[in-house]
């Protein structure tokens, strides 16, 4: 701390030297980016040669921004006490299946994806055509085509038209994909059939990028393995996106204004 609050001093000195020496513009400039740097690169400066500070541990529902997580869940169940005996009603324990099967439950998604697709297409199509109009006898007026039309043209060549048209186009597409995940996800409604609906979110932060998963889809209870997991070829109307968003993710998009001219543009 003591660091800290001398290099603020310094900082502070050079600029009042900067507003006397330069320019009123200059001085402002250097004066309200100041404490901004002062805020991220002295707090680095002052941690020079000692490992960083770990986070103190505090209550996270203390923190800024907390707001209690509200997800569906199943009616609660009275639990009843029956004498002589072992069993407890609503015990989720003691031989019952620990499988997901009331809203609220939390199911394992196994995703394994190998796809590989390939495709080649060529199109190719010629066309010639050709036409010859003319008129030998027009009620003993065909020769006055000649005074009427220009000299190269006469009543018997009076048209004549060739077209000749090409086209070859060729496409090609080769693909390859591997996803390889395990993600959790909540049992979010039953259906009336059994059926289960399921929905699953993961965020993890590396740095200043995000990676993020979002699963959900319609599966059945049969199809839920001894381990509570299910691959995400079992599941209908299956939803899987895998992404992320952050500076790297920044970098590998196409900006706004040439996303819109590719669009825009005719050729």
């Amino acid at each position: 701390m003591l660091s800290s609050t001398v290099l603020q001093e310094k900082d502070y000195r050079i600029m009042f030297h900067t507003i006397r020496t330069y320019s009123p513009k200059v001085a402002l400039v250097v004066a309200l980016s100041l404490p901004v740097i002062s805020c991220t690169t002295l707090d680095r400066l002052a941690e020079v040669g000692t490992s960083p500070q770990l986070t103190s541990i505090a209550n996270p529902n203390h923190t800024k921004g907390y707001k209690p997580v509200s997800m569906p869940m199943p009616m609660p169940m009275r639990a009843t006490r029956q004498p002589n005996s072992l069993w407890q009603e609503g015990s989720r324990a003691f031989f019952k299946d620990q499988r997901a099967s009331e809203v609220g439950d939390i199911i394992t998604v196994v995703v394994a994806i190998e796809d590989e697709a390939q495709l080649d297409n060529r199109t190719r199509q010629d066309r010639t055509a050709s036409e010859d109009f003319g008129i030998g006898n027009f009620f003993g007026l065909e020769n006055l085509f000649g005074s009427v039309l220009p000299e190269p043209v006469t009543n018997a060549t009076l048209l004549d038209v060739d077209a000749t048209t090409a086209n070859d186009g060729r496409g090609r597409i080769d693909r390859e994909e591997t996803v390889n995940l395990r993600i959790a996800a909540v049992v979010t409604q039953r259906l009336p059939n059994g059926n289960l609906v399921l929905f699953g979110r993961q965020e993890i932060r590396v740095n200043f990028e995000i990676r993020e998963v979002v699963v959900g889809g319609i599966i059945r209870p049969e199809d839920i393995a001894s381990a509570n997991t299910v691959n995400y070829d079992q599941m209908a109307e299956a939803r899987i996106a895998y992404g992320g968003r952050g500076q790297l993710n920044d970098l590998q998009q196409m900006r706004y204004g040439a996303e819109v001219l590719q669009i825009l543009m005719p050729f």
